[in-house]
């Protein structure tokens, strides 16, 4: 009887620690599987949808790093994601709303900014960070009650080149105000 509990308890024990190793952080989905809305910037996949993906441990950032922080570019000081990755407005959102305003193909060339929660770190952001969900239940990042999208066509930290699209994609500086000056050209 004796052998027989303990080796129930060592397969217990061997199951525990398999289950440990299989759920992760709770943040494994995959870029692929999220229809390019979990994502950030392209960089290493054929297709837009599939990309860098956005802040905490999806971005492979450690967990503790800022989810959202500050950076120089041409166009001054703004707000990047943990990997530099420049994030925008969208002037056609309604502030405070709970909702994006980007959605279907929209969506593909400016995938929403996530978070691994409601209450993100960062650093040297001064704006108002929240969060609101998109259609797939994740939690996008929010500056003074904006949502806030990547341009797949930057494609590593410092890019800026959705500044200005089409005159309604904008920069946000570290209050959480619209960047508008110097719309294009960049």
């Amino acid at each position: 009887m004796t052998k027989h509990y303990g080796a129930t308890l060592s397969a217990l024990a061997l199951a525990a620690v398999l289950s440990g190793c299989a759920g992760g952080t709770g943040t494994s989905t995959s870029p692929a599987s999220t229809a390019g809305t979990t994502t950030g910037p392209a960089t290493s996949s054929s297709t837009p949808a599939a990309s860098t993906p956005a802040a905490g441990s999806e971005s492979g950032a450690p967990a503790s790093a800022a989810a959202l922080k500050t950076a120089a570019t041409k166009a001054g000081q703004v707000v990047v994601d943990a990997k530099g990755m420049s994030v925008y407005y969208f002037t056609k959102d309604t502030k405070d709303s709970g909702t994006s305003a980007c959605t279907g193909s929209c969506i593909a060339a400016w995938p929403p900014v996530l978070a691994d929660s409601d209450a993100p770190a960062v650093e040297g952001v001064t704006g108002k960070i929240g969060t609101i969900a998109t259609p797939e239940g994740k939690k996008q990042l929010t500056i003074n009650g904006m949502p806030v999208y990547y341009y797949v066509k930057d494609k590593a930290p410092g890019d800026i080149t959705g500044q200005g699209v089409g005159g309604v994609w904008y920069l946000v500086n570290p209050a959480g105000e619209m960047i508008t000056s110097a719309a294009g050209g960049y």
